[in-house]
């Protein structure tokens, strides 16, 4: 484990962020959305891409 100051004060900001919404994914996700809402910065939504045609998955059978 690395004693990096800043890894230390990121895990411990991540963790108090959490802990304030009782470590609810659902809640966290919630409250992010909320707060891009009433940001005023521009936020890019970019369209899902489609899979690489090139790709096969592990689980095929040949």
């Amino acid at each position: 484990m690395s004693n990096d100051p800043i890894i230390q004060e990121t895990r411990q900001l991540r963790e108090s962020y959490a802990e304030e919404h009782g470590h609810n994914i659902d809640a966290i996700f919630q409250d992010i959305l909320r707060r891009q809402k009433e940001s005023s910065k521009k936020f890019v939504r970019l369209p899902p891409r489609s899979p690489d045609k090139k790709w096969k998955s592990p689980n095929t059978v040949i």
